[in-house]
C-alpha cells in the first residue's frame, strides 16, 4: 500500500490540479461548438515538436516548447480568422481539416526520426506516472496566470462562448484571438504531461457531464471537477492494480463516469415521464 502511494502521489496531484483550468475552458468550448478544437491545437503543437526533434532538441528543452508555442499561435490565428460569420461552412469542419493536416505532417517529420515511433506514442498517451513535483508547480503557475487573465477579462470572454460574442464589443477578433492563444499556451503545456487524449479527454467529458446534470456555470464548474477528480482516482487504482497504462486508464475511467451519468439522466426524465398525474378535481 506505501509502494503504491509513493508511486501514484505525483501523478495524482497532477490529475487532481492541473485539469482545473482545462475543465473551466471545457465549459467554453462546449458552447462554443468546436468539441476537437482541443485536438486540433494539440496536434499543431506537436508539429511543431516534431520540428524541433529534427532539428536535433531534446522533448524537453525549451527549444521544443518554443517550437510548439510558435506553431500553437499560428494555429490560433487560424482558427480566430475562421470564426464563422455564416454558417455556410462550420468552423468545426475546419478545425478537422487542420488536425488532419498537422497529423499528416508530423507523421512525414518523424519519419526522419529514428524514434518517431515512440515519439508519436508519448505525443497520444502521453506518461503521466513521471511527472515530478517541480514540473507540476511550473504548469500550476502558468495555468494561474492563465486564469488570472480570464478573470480579469471575465466579460468578453464569456460574451463570446456563451452570448455569441454579442456583448464583446467590437474586437471580436482580438478577443477571440487571445482566448485560442491562452488556449493554446495550456494545451502546449499539458500535452507534454499527459499526451493528446488525457488532455482531450479531462476537457470534454467533465463539461458535457456537467452540463447534462445542471445549467449555472459555478454549479456546473464544481460538477466537472468532482467528476474529474473521481474519475482520475478510480483510474490510479485501477492502473496499479491491475497493470494498466496509467493515462489510458484515466481516460476509461472518464468515459465510464459519462457513460453512468447519461444512464442516470435517461433514467430519470424515464422516472418523470411514467410518473402518474394526479385525478382531476370532480365538479
Amino acid at each position: 500500500m506505501n509502494e503504491a502511494f509513493q508511486i501514484m502521489l505525483w501523478p495524482l496531484v497532477a490529475c487532481l490540479v492541473l485539469p482545473g483550468i482545462l475543465i473551466y475552458l471545457g465549459l467554453h468550448i462546449i458552447r462554443r461548438e468546436i468539441i476537437f478544437v482541443d485536438l486540433a491545437l494539440a496536434q499543431v503543437a506537436a508539429l511543431g515538436t516534431c520540428v524541433s526533434i529534427l532539428l536535433h532538441h531534446e522533448a524537453h528543452d525549451w527549444q521544443t516548447f518554443a517550437w510548439s508555442g510558435v506553431f500553437t499561435l499560428v494555429g490560433a490565428a487560424i482558427f480566430t480568422l475562421t470564426r464563422p460569420r455564416e454558417r455556410r461552412v462550420p468552423q468545426e469542419a475546419l478545425i478537422g481539416i487542420v488536425y488532419v493536416v498537422a497529423a499528416a505532417g508530423a507523421l512525414l517529420l518523424l519519419s526522419r526520426s529514428p524514434e518517431g515511433n515512440e515519439e508519436l506514442r508519448k505525443t497520444l498517451v502521453g506518461d503521466v506516472l513521471l511527472v515530478r513535483p517541480a514540473e507540476i508547480a511550473i504548469v500550476a503557475g502558468i495555468f494561474a496566470l492563465v486564469g488570472l487573465v480570464h478573470v480579469v477579462f471575465r466579460r468578453p470572454f464569456l460574451a463570446l462562448s456563451f452570448e455569441h460574442g454579442r456583448a464583446a464589443g467590437r474586437n471580436v477578433w482580438g478577443w477571440d484571438f487571445l482566448f485560442y492563444a491562452l488556449f493554446g499556451v495550456v494545451v502546449t503545456v499539458i500535452v507534454h504531461l499527459f499526451g493528446v487524449l488525457l488532455t482531450f479527454s479531462f476537457l470534454i467529458i467533465p463539461a458535457v457531464c456537467a452540463h447534462l446534470l445542471v445549467r449555472r456555470l459555478a454549479a456546473q464548474l464544481a460538477v466537472s471537477w468532482a467528476v474529474a477528480a473521481l474519475a482520475s482516482g478510480a483510474g490510479m487504482v485501477a492502473s496499479f492494480q491491475l497493470d494498466l497504462p496509467t493515462g489510458a486508464a484515466v481516460v476509461c475511467a472518464l468515459g465510464l463516469a459519462l457513460l453512468l451519468v447519461g444512464l442516470g439522466r435517461g433514467l430519470r426524465r424515464r422516472g418523470r415521464s411514467v410518473a402518474p398525474t394526479p385525478p382531476a378535481d370532480g365538479p
